[in-house]
């Protein structure tokens, strides 16, 4: 179901119009011209637009054109009396998305109102793909590791069919990679790709997000939203970092699992969806479950084809032809012309990558674009690289300068402000990551001065 504007100055066609797009369950606006019409549109944001072509004051091409400046991703259906085909043409020429002929019967009618919904939920889908950063899929799996062979394996075996798969591993492997690949070998890959990144989103918005809310249902909620399992009908939906889902939304996603059905925030109608499901996350999820933070029936739920990917420092015979893939893109990308010296790779091969591929690829992206030299040697390497080769290194003086208990307060304090860092400024989460109390990791956050992030 959709909000649809009618903007239309003839009381009789106008009327006709909302009472039969109401009867399917739309939530219909309608304006009696095209001034008023262009201020609704701004306001509540609709689904798409029908205006007729000849009205007074402005006609519905002004609307088109005011529209479109406002937002250049509407869809407007034109609606034409008979006998002026050439003008609905012309109006499409101009960007409408279609036009229909007055007068029409209401089939008619619900069916370009079906065309433009399935045209709007397409749009939606291509928004959130252009959110999302564009990385090849050839970044995370070159190699020829036994790990990645055997990914690309699972992948292969599981696409076709529409079971739920669970995707672990740390962050940077390369997950939403992983599940992307298996919905374009599946047979829904002419459907809707919708990602959700569950860690982003606050808890008090993750749920209209995914369920989407019913006008009214809260304050701020001026119009009827879609929520991303609707927009991912006869596609597959991705939630990424499942593990941060909180309580009452882990409840309603179960049901959804279980029948493929939900309201949205608000709503009391049941909506049906098709959607094949895919979930990552980087936690120990059975850890979860015993701890009483993730729900076991929906863990099972999710857990029918468990995917593991591998952390880089796993497959480090591939981290060579990974680098020199990156030294290619980025030399292209700056236009310069780089290359290694044969010390640096001994050196990242011994390096444990906590930050996995996408650490990789920062390096090297950085390495490249500040070298002012054809040849980056070891000298060029960050500071993490020259201290040591080793991710739990801490960079202390030497024991007969410092007393045990300021060495150990300086090891707690860098590995407190690594899993800060790492959690995104996010408490909750960084104590989990440390496996210490949320209260315990205040008092240490004050004590040693740590403070968010800059972005």
């Amino acid at each position: 179901m959709a909000e649809i504007l009618i903007i239309e100055d003839n009381d009789t066609m106008r009327e006709g119009i909302l009472e039969i797009l109401s009867r399917s369950g739309h939530d219909v606006q309608s304006a009696k011209n095209g001034a008023t019409g262009i201020d609704l549109y701004k306001k509540i944001r609709p689904d798409f637009v029908m205006t007729d072509l000849k009205m007074e004051g402005l006609d519905g091409f002004a609307v088109l054109k005011e529209i479109q400046l406002f937002d250049p991703h509407a869809i407007v259906v034109v609606i034409t009396a008979f006998g002026t085909i050439e003008i609905a043409v012309e109006a499409m020429k101009s960007g409408a998305f279609d036009f229909i002929t007055k007068p029409f019967p209401p089939d008619l009618l619900r069916a370009k109102v079906d065309q433009a919904l399935s045209y709007a939920r397409l749009k939606a889908e291509n928004k959130f793909l252009r959110k999302e950063t564009a990385k090849s899929k050839a970044d995370f799996f070159l190699g020829h590791s036994s790990s990645i062979q055997e990914i690309k394996k699972q992948i292969r075996l599981a696409a076709p069919s529409d079971s739920t798969i669970l995707i672990l591993g740390q962050s940077g492997t390369g997950k939403d990679l992983v599940a992307r690949a298996i919905h374009e070998q599946s047979q829904r890959n002419q459907g809707p790709w919708i990602k959700t990144d569950c860690s982003v989103l606050a808890e008090n918005l993750l749920e209209s997000e995914l369920f989407g809310h019913e006008k009214g249902a809260f304050t701020g909620a001026e119009h009827r939203k879609q929520g991303r399992f609707e927009l991912a009908d006869k596609g597959t939906i991705f939630l990424d970092e499942i593990g941060e889902l909180p309580s009452h939304v882990q409840t309603k996603l179960l049901r959804v699992l279980q029948e493929r059905t939900f309201e949205r925030v608000g709503g009391t109608r049941p909506i049906q969806v098709d959607v094949r499901i895919i979930a990552a996350t980087n936690r120990n999820l059975e850890n979860e479950v015993k701890e009483g933070r993730f729900r076991e029936d929906l863990f099972y739920r999710l857990n029918i084809i468990p995917i593991h990917v591998p952390p880089l420092k796993d497959r480090k015979e591939d981290i060579e032809v990974l680098v020199q893939h990156f030294v290619s893109k980025y030399t292209q990308k700056t236009g310069k012309s780089i290359k290694l010296s044969e010390n640096v790779i001994p050196i990242l091969l011994k390096y444990q990558w906590p930050g996995n591929v996408r650490e990789l690829e920062n390096t090297i992206e950085r390495l490249c674009v500040m070298s002012t030299t054809e040849k980056i040697d070891e000298t060029d390497l960050p500071a993490v690289f020259k201290k040591s080769h080793d991710l739990n290194y801490i960079d202390t003086p030497p024991i007969e300068s410092l007393k045990l208990t300021e060495a150990l307060e300086k090891i707690e304090r860098e590995l407190i402000s690594r899993a800060f860092e790492k959690a995104g400024g996010v408490k909750l989460k960084t104590a989990r990551l440390l496996g210490i109390k949320p209260s315990a990791l205040y008092y240490k956050l004050e004590k040693y001065g740590i403070h968010k992030p800059q972005d």
